[in-house]
């Protein structure tokens, strides 16, 4: 089983999309961190996330055995692939974990609406991260609806 967990990084001033955020992915088989590395890996938090949403759903309905996501302005990148009985993820620093499509949309789209709930009410208005943020994580949520 894979579980995730994205978060914004505390101190940088006003809200913005451009705020840098990490991600943590466990599995049975190992952890991937973007926090704590040189160079840094920290990532645009508001903007990966939907990154990750659009090509997960592109990839779990395609054909494609390979995903590599990367996230927006970081070297942070994960690994996905369509294996006989499972899907695999897996980082530069090694496996992370199998999982079954099911399971990981519904951890992507958790670990998505606790960012959400958490940190995308304080964007101003008008910046465009939020729109795109909730349009991604919508559409993700219609096509891989939770049970």
């Amino acid at each position: 089983m894979i579980t995730m967990q994205f978060s914004v990084r505390p101190g940088q001033g006003e809200a913005s999309g451009f705020d840098l955020g990490d991600m943590v992915w466990s599995g049975e088989l190992g952890e991937a961190r973007s926090a704590g590395h040189t160079p840094d890996q920290g990532m645009m938090i508001y903007l990966s996330v939907p990154l990750l949403l659009d090509g997960l759903g592109a990839w779990l309905r395609g054909r494609d055995r390979t995903l590599e996501f990367i996230g927006a302005d970081t070297s942070f990148a994960l690994t996905f692939r369509k294996e006989k009985r499972h899907l695999s993820i897996a980082s530069a620093a090694g496996p992370i974990g199998t999982s079954n499509a099911g399971e990981l949309t519904e951890a992507v789209l958790r670990a998505a609406e606790q960012l959400a709930a958490e940190g995308l009410a304080s964007l101003p208005d008008t910046d465009s991260a939020r729109p795109d943020y909730l349009a991604a994580l919508h559409a993700f949520r219609s096509e891989f609806p939770t049970t």
